[in-house]
């Protein structure tokens, strides 16, 4: 009896320590666009035409307009693709996008400027800082659950599109 309950206490504490890990998985279908409208605060995770997630965001500290240069608070605009991940960020879990471009860097380059660089797609702030709505350094964050969900569903190589 006793063997019995010990082996019982085990299962228990292997199947709840499976809960509170921040890496999940995920059998659905192919996430194959990123979408993010900075305007409407909304990023969604789409299947060919079809969305399979929605999530409420929050951007930059300076929102309007596109990532210029270094400092300047904006979450860039356009075409970039999701080429890294750090699941040991300062952030809940992070997911990176290829900022800058070419054309960001020529650009940047034209002004005699940095264009900046670790965009990121992250949870909350590890330690008590940046909250509130637009308050990143020009990343997308969400919600720690929902960054694991997106973490698990997004693959590097994964289109993103951000609009105004």
């Amino acid at each position: 009896m006793r063997y019995l309950m010990m082996m019982v206490a085990l299962i228990g504490a292997v199947a709840l320590s499976g809960c509170s890990s921040k890496f999940k998985t995920y059998n659905g279908p192919e996430v194959t666009h990123v979408l993010v409208n900075k305007g409407a605060r909304r990023m969604y995770l789409i299947h060919h035409n079809q969305v399979l997630k929605s999530y409420e965001i929050d951007l930059g500290f300076a929102p309007v307009g596109h990532k210029q240069f270094q400092g300047d608070g904006k979450t860039p605009e356009g075409r970039y693709v999701i080429d890294r991940r750090n699941p040991n960020s300062d952030f809940h879990l992070s997911i990176g996008l290829d900022y800058p471009n070419a054309r960001d860097r020529a650009h940047a380059l034209s002004q005699g400027k940095t264009p900046g660089g670790d965009i990121f797609i992250h949870g909350k702030p590890n330690k008590k800082s940046g909250t509130g709505p637009d308050w990143t350094a020009g990343c997308i964050s969400v919600k720690n659950r929902e960054i694991e969900d997106i973490y698990a569903m997004v693959r590097n190589g994964t289109p993103i599109t951000i609009t105004p």
